[in-house]
């Protein structure tokens, strides 16, 4: 799999960024014999694909809380691209990660982590990757008509927005896993837009024939009042996917670890779910390494070992 060198400078940089924000990490002086050798700030990074730019003031709320039921500071810091979460949590320069379930194979590859929780459903949508393009596109119907088009993935470790359509493009066409983002093999161009909103926007705005994005996410743009609905179309769908994770550190303190999962178990504020999952009775259930078995699976499948 080919990355540009453009992915390594935004790494770079988004990495400076952490380094500078961490630099006061240090080994806090516990306030009492639990909270010894915590450090003094638990550093979050969200990724692109996951967030919804409507919940801003709830992921607030949610990081308040959870600085005051930890007792140390809390930060929420986003990166454009997953391989930079990876990598600064593999040098230790962030503590929990949310990952796509991709993101989690790759996440045990390069890092010392474990599963924290995830969640049992993205909401009343379910958590799918569609192929869409423009309404009015009367010449592309099925996924078969994308051929000799331009057409978007969102980042080759997205397992929504890269991954499952991956493969199921080439399980019903046939394709060659190595040849699929060639140009002129089957798509004209392919390109890799960054985020699922991109994507979107990218399609209606005809800068993409079609591209593949979770379902969930054209209703977020459609309701932040970017797009209609209506000016998409889908002409094709994978299978339900697992949900994204949270993983953090396997180094951390352990009491650290169980405070930091109890507060995950018993988080219930129902406006933030509904913000972030479309679904107020949503909750953060516990998450195992078994949960993405399929993923392994699926790396077999499309040669993904680098």
């Amino acid at each position: 799999m080919k990355r540009s060198s453009g992915v390594f400078l935004v790494a770079a940089a988004v990495l400076t960024m952490l380094s500078a924000a961490c630099s006061k990490k240090q080994e806090a002086t516990p306030v009492d014999g639990e909270r010894a050798g915590w450090p003094d700030k638990l550093t979050i990074v969200l990724m692109p694909d996951e967030g919804n730019p409507g919940a801003n003031t709830k992921n607030n709320d949610f990081v308040q809380s959870f600085t005051e039921f930890l007792g140390i500071d809390v930060e929420v810091l986003e990166s454009f691209e997953y391989a930079v979460g990876l990598e600064a949590l593999r040098a230790g320069r962030l503590d929990l990660l949310l990952v796509s379930p991709m993101s989690y194979y790759q996440a045990k590859r390069v890092a010392n982590i474990e599963p924290l929780v995830t969640t049992g459903t993205e909401g009343t949508i379910p958590y799918k990757t569609v192929f869409i393009v423009k309404s009015d596109r009367d010449d592309i119907n099925t996924v078969h008509d994308l051929k000799g088009k331009t057409f978007a993935f969102v980042d080759p470790a997205s397992s929504s927005g890269y991954m499952f359509p991956k493969a199921k493009l080439i399980k019903d066409l046939g394709l060659d896993t190595e040849q699929i983002e060639n140009p002129g093999y089957f798509f004209k161009t392919v390109a890799y837009s960054g985020k699922h909103d991109s994507s979107v926007m990218g399609v209606v705005m005809g800068d993409y024939d079609g591209a593949a994005v979770a379902l969930q996410i054209i209703s977020q743009v459609a309701n932040a009042g970017l797009i209609k609905e209506s000016d998409l179309k889908i002409i094709g769908e994978t299978e339900i996917i697992p949900t994204a994770c949270y993983v953090m550190r396997a180094d951390l303190p352990r009491n650290l670890k169980a405070k930091i999962k109890e507060f995950y178990l018993a988080y219930d504020d129902e406006e933030f779910f509904r913000a972030l999952y479309q679904n107020p009775q949503n909750r953060f259930i516990e998450a195992f390494d078994s949960d993405y078995d399929v993923v392994y699976e699926m790396v077999q499948l499309l040669k993904i070992e680098q």
